[in-house]
């Protein structure tokens, strides 16, 4: 097995991970060294991903199609990020009665705003259907659920749909 083959030690993927988001434009790291715990902030919307340096398995460099860098990181338990220079994508929740090929593979939270806005803007229009709500609602929980499984708390997201379902209800009534 050669050097390029062995897995990295946590350590040094953290320090990866890290100099990665130093020289970013919208993200800041805080590290806790007595607990390994990292929270990354991104600047855009303020919430903060979070995760444990021992979780790292793997930091991946990469390149999009626009040639800007971004950094693939793979955890222990499978789970998968992107770190671009502003955000942290993640992998939507697959959710039963949607078609996961229709919402892109890589989401992030600014995302869940422009979906909520879009429900909103459904239950007040009288010309989208039901139908097409539902779908809306079920594109919010994949991009809310893959979120938290990533490292995100997304409560405050989580409660906005359903004040805003009690209140259209009320409104209705």
């Amino acid at each position: 097995m050669n050097e390029s083959e062995m897995p990295q030690k946590p350590s040094k993927l953290l320090e990866e991970v890290l100099q990665f988001v130093e020289k970013s434009s919208g993200l800041k790291s805080d590290l806790d060294a007595s607990s390994g715990n990292i929270k990354i902030q991104q600047e855009l919307d303020g919430k903060i991903f979070c995760f444990i340096a021992d979780s790292l398995s793997e930091v991946l460099q990469r390149t999009d199609g626009d040639g800007k860098a971004f950094i693939q990181i793979n955890f222990v338990n499978g789970h998968k990020v992107l770190f671009t220079d502003t955000l942290v994508g993640f992998k939507p929740r697959d959710t039963y009665g949607l078609d996961m090929t229709k919402i892109p593979r890589v989401v992030f939270t600014p995302d869940l705003v422009s979906v909520f806005e879009a429900i909103e803007e459904g239950l007040s229009s009288e010309i989208a259907s039901e139908y097409e709500v539902e779908v809306l609602k079920r594109v919010y929980s994949a991009i809310l659920l893959g979120g938290e499984a990533a490292g995100f708390d997304l409560d405050f997201e989580r409660r906005w749909l359903s004040r805003l379902l009690s209140t259209k209800l009320k409104a209705s009534a």
